[in-house]
């Protein structure tokens, strides 16, 4: 029996160090006996998507791929993105499941982007509105938080605006709360499937009043290695301000993303919200945000109350007239923060109302910069904390800020500004968080930057810190801007530790 054992060991390491897409904890790790925890190793492969961009001829799109250097030095490893197979884009077409007319093999197998070594950013440059969707994996040494971020500039238009993703991981449960069917928003969802066979989604619609039926969002086919965007309001003919989307997978799994644009404030990418639970964390307001709309859902069987606080500069306060929130069982409540930062950034914390019963819920917030027809839109979902480590790609030499927020107890990060795409030394910088407050800063910039670089946020010590990166490219007077969060960016796994004595399971 204690050989067999061992080797169920042997297997789980090799598992979690060759998949990355799992964490194992070691048999009574860190109990009362002083067991030793289970030790942390990089994963060896992960997997990235990134969403079709094309909005217009008028797009222009910069990939930019980093994984953050091991002990200070380039390793070599492959992570590339290549070029999926274009999917119909056709709503009628695509929410009926159905794989389009004009699917069609991407011209080459040639990768869009391809990073070469850790510690200095890659890049590539796309161009109109037929670039595909990318699909991309990360082995050996590169594989460890790997990153890559999507930004596309559209300068006039209904589609107009500064959108930016970060590549998603491909899984199986996503929730996107502010989406909208309003007829002065034209949301998508975009589904991309890495693998080999077909996967099969259902996209669920909540509104104000609850779920919004409807039979073309089930059973929608997301061929082998390709992308297919859904229009949401092909789903449902209610038209709703506020509605959250779910998106499940049947069979196989799936990188899924909104882009939502509206007629009047431009478009961004929505990324999905954190997992739901009872306290959520939203960081990244900017200072001079003129409208935030806060968008909850409560997907279980029990309404939430929460307590809502922006943590700020110098503590945390409670918007006036919204200091509590209640969501009703599965419908979406909206609620109209307006410019609650008032010119000092901030985060907003949900909490339970009662310590005692913290009911599940998903967020995000529609936040808005700029005023009259030089508006511009951003979305923040809720977000984990940086946990080991976290990156946001494609920072300029002026345009980003960095927002840390310390929910909690006050926690200490190191920020390491990476060497550019085309020159400079990567530089450092240490920051601390008072519990309760939000921090933005100026990121540091690299030593002699060429280029474009990355922020890596790493957790030092004290109470957990959340993040969130935002990009200003300011164009026509319209204050362009997209705001990606920074959770864990699960570089690492959790394996059992092969040294624990396992004599007990002798015969």
């Amino acid at each position: 029996m204690k050989s067999t054992y061992l080797s169920l060991i042997a297997g789980t390491v090799a598992l979690a160090a060759v998949t990355g897409f799992a964490a194992f904890a070691a048999p009574g790790d860190a109990d009362a006996d002083g067991a030793k925890a289970a030790a942390r190793l990089p994963v060896e492969r992960s997997s990235l998507l990134c969403p079709a961009p094309g909005l217009s001829e008028l797009a222009e799109t910069t990939y930019t791929s980093f994984t953050p250097a091991a002990g200070g030095s380039g390793a070599a490893g492959i992570a590339e993105l290549k070029p999926s197979v274009s999917a119909a884009t056709d709503a009628s077409d695509t929410a009926a499941g159905k794989s389009g007319k004009k699917s069609k093999k991407a011209d080459s197998d040639k990768p869009a982007v391809s990073l070469k070594k850790s510690g200095k950013p890659a890049t590539a440059d796309a161009s109109g509105s037929d670039a595909p969707a990318l699909v991309g994996t990360a082995t050996g040494a590169l594989a460890p938080g790997w990153t890559t971020q999507q930004t596309t500039t559209v300068g006039v238009g209904a589609s107009r605006g500064l959108l930016g993703v970060s590549c998603t991981a491909p899984d199986t449960d996503f929730w996107f709360p502010a989406a909208s069917t309003a007829k002065s928003r034209e949301d998508y969802v975009h589904l991309t499937n890495p693998d080999d066979t077909a996967a099969v989604a259902d996209i669920e619609l909540y509104g104000p009043d609850g779920s919004l039926k409807s039979d073309v969002g089930e059973g929608i086919t997301v061929p082998a290695r390709s992308s297919v965007p859904v229009l949401i309001s092909t789903l449902s003919s209610t038209a709703a301000d506020d509605v959250t989307i779910h998106v499940t997978t049947r069979t196989g799994r799936v990188g899924a993303v909104v882009r939502a644009a509206d007629e009047k404030t431009g478009s961004d990418w929505l990324t999905a919200s954190a997992d739901p639970a009872g306290t959520l964390v939203l960081p990244g307001i900017p200072a001079d945000a003129t409208d935030v709309r806060l968008v909850a859902f409560a997907p279980g069987e029990d309404d939430a109350d929460l307590k809502v606080k922006l943590l700020g500069k110098n503590g945390a306060i409670s918007p006036a007239g919204h200091e509590d929130l209640h969501i009703k069982s599965n419908m979406t409540t909206g609620v109209d923060l307006k410019n609650l930062t008032r010119g000092e950034a901030g985060s907003l914390l949900l909490t339970p109302a009662q310590s005692d019963r913290a009911t599940p819920v998903v967020a995000a917030l529609r936040v808005v910069r700029g005023t009259g027809d030089k508006q511009e839109v951003a979305f923040i979902p809720a977000t984990g904390p940086v946990g080991a480590q976290a990156t946001a790609a494609d920072n300029r030499a002026k345009g980003s800020t960095l927002s840390l927020t310390a929910p909690g107890a006050t926690g200490t990060v190191k920020v390491t500004a990476s060497a550019g795409s085309e020159g400079g030394a990567q530089t450092v910088k240490t920051y601390t968080v008072k519990g309760g407050t939000t921090l933005a800063v100026t990121p540091p910039v690299p030593d002699g930057l060429k280029g474009s670089y990355a922020l890596t946020v790493e957790t030092e010590s004290g109470g957990p810190v959340h993040a969130a990166r935002t990009l200003a490219l300011p164009e026509n007077g319209i204050p362009m801007f997209t705001v990606q969060t920074l959770p864990d960016d699960g570089g690492t796994v959790e394996v059992p530790r092969a040294e624990q004595d396992l004599s007990v399971l002798d015969d």
